[in-house]
């Protein structure tokens, strides 16, 4: 009898451009960015970064999904010939491939230092923490292409910094330093260069530290909300708050408060 084999196993088989760690001890997941010098990110390494981080997903062993490159630089962007090679199905999805981090329900963190240009700066969008240097620079530059962004990095920009600015920097394809981006709310943190990867360790441990259970339930009540009202935002608030008031977690919270220790979440 022949062996049903799903089209991801192939896909998966060897990782285009990138590499992926998995340390259980810490609860840790890294993605990393390896086609030097720039971290240029081909067209099938989008499809496979979407099956990465869905697989990662379902992984029990990682509590927080760390997105790092090798080298200077995080990345320049897309590999531009690709674009007019792909077909207008597969050109379709990209921005879906490119959303795979904010749709994993656990922590996403993505560091970014030098370029960090078109689909670089769009994958990082969809993380939820950004930590940054004084090296870094964010830019959309599809326009000296002729062409605008197409992974929704405009899209999230603009519920970030609001329509001036991202029309600044969509329209002129400006670039924004790692300053600038931390002053407008579009990274967490603006660190020395230097210091990135202790920047990262430390908001990753810290993660790690809360109840799996609350950090999914708040990762996705933040994005179904981000285009409500208020009154349903509350509302959805209110019954997330109602389910965990039951759990495992927010029982051991509540104990290990009153014992002065510290918790031990299992995420039930």
């Amino acid at each position: 009898m022949s062996t049903i084999r799903h089209p991801a196993h192939s896909l998966l088989e060897k990782l285009d451009g990138f590499s992926v760690v998995i340390d259980a001890t810490r609860q840790r997941a890294d993605i990393i960015l390896d086609r030097p010098p720039l971290n240029v990110i081909s067209m099938a390494q989008r499809d496979q970064l979407r099956l990465v981080f869905e697989a990662l997903d379902e992984d029990p062993a990682v509590r927080v999904i760390v997105l790092r490159a090798v080298g200077k630089n995080f990345s320049s962007g897309g590999d531009i010939k690709g674009f007019l090679e792909a077909a207008p199905e597969h050109v379709s999805k990209l921005a879906w491939n490119i959303a795979a981090p904010a749709r994993c329900s656990k922590p996403v963190v993505a560091a970014n230092r030098g370029y960090c240009f078109g689909v670089g700066f769009e994958i990082s969008l969809a993380c939820d923490f950004r930590i940054v240097t004084d090296t870094t620079q964010y830019a959309l530059p599809e326009q000296k292409l002729g062409q605008i962004p197409g992974s929704g990095g405009s899209a999230r920009l603009q519920k970030m910094v609001g329509i001036t600015r991202t029309k600044d920097v969509v329209m002129r394809s400006r670039r924004i330093p790692g300053q600038q981006a931390c002053d407008w709310g579009i990274a967490t943190q603006c660190v020395a260069d230097a210091d990135l990867e202790k920047a990262t360790d430390e908001l990753v441990d810290e993660l790690c530290s809360f109840s799996p259970l609350a950090q999914r339930t708040a990762k996705k009540l933040l994005n179904d909300t981000e285009d409500s009202t208020l009154s349903i935002a509350i509302e959805l608030e209110g019954h997330c708050y109602s389910r965990l008031r039951s759990s495992n977690d927010f029982r051991e919270g509540v104990e290990a408060f009153h014992q002065k220790r510290k918790p031990t979440f299992t995420g039930s």
